[in-house]
């Protein structure tokens, strides 16, 4: 057994285990917690097996925004454990019929996969799937990635537009008279009298000898 097996049975295992307590941890930063752990882990598995970049998608976009997002939103909600679990028995059969389900499909495919899959295609020693990821998907899927990447626009536009409705504490911005702005309007032209260290210092003396013969008189 070598090195690389021992390994992906232990990452495996603990994946398995953090899974497990997502959904069985009473706490919800403990199962956030552990939800962060087995991304983590996935990214590890995933490394192993030469997709390093989406390895790196995984840490940066998950753990290191989505999860962290859902963390400090899940500390800062007061979320009531009790309440939520009152419905627990009544939907209980028909989660647990769902999930054998999801289990009998996901076996189907993984084991249809496992039998059918073929010997391992032959790279070379310099292979980079990054690369090679970013090259199909900038040359023969650019349509798909321009239609994706402007639907993620409008949707983060709508997003934005939906949350700024009809808020008067926010200061709405008017294209048409940022537009139309003068530079005269925008700022004035001040003149001051230029001022040397010396003229100062002979100001100060003058002020200094006057305060004397004020004090005489």
């Amino acid at each position: 057994m070598t090195f690389s097996t021992v390994l992906f049975y232990i990452l495996a295992t603990v994946l398995v285990i953090a899974a497990f307590r997502v959904i069985t941890a009473r706490s919800p930063v403990t199962a956030v917690l552990h939800l962060i752990l087995a991304f983590s882990n996935a990214a590890m598995l995933w490394m192993l097996l030469g997709a390093e970049f989406l390895a790196l998608l995984l840490v940066l976009v998950y753990v290191g925004a989505v999860m962290v997002l859902f963390l400090f939103v899940v500390m800062m909600l007061d979320i009531r454990m009790d309440a939520m679990r009152q419905g627990l028995k009544t939907y209980l059969p028909l989660g647990l019929v769902i999930g054998l389900v999801l289990v009998l499909e996901m076996s189907f495919v993984l084991g249809s996969t496992w039998y059918g899959a073929g010997p391992q295609a032959p790279v070379a020693g310099d292979y980079n799937n990054a690369r090679a990821l970013g090259e199909a998907m900038y040359t023969q899927y650019i349509y798909a990635i321009e239609v994706g990447a402007a639907l993620l626009l409008v949707g983060m536009v709508a997003a934005i537009a939906l949350t700024l409705r009809r808020r008067r504490d926010v200061k709405y911005n008017d294209p048409v008279a940022a537009v139309r702005v003068r530079s005269k309007d925008r700022f004035r032209m001040v003149k001051m009298p230029a001022q040397s260290e010396r003229a100062q210092a002979q100001r100060d003396g003058s002020s200094a000898a006057a305060a004397p013969q004020g004090e005489k008189q």
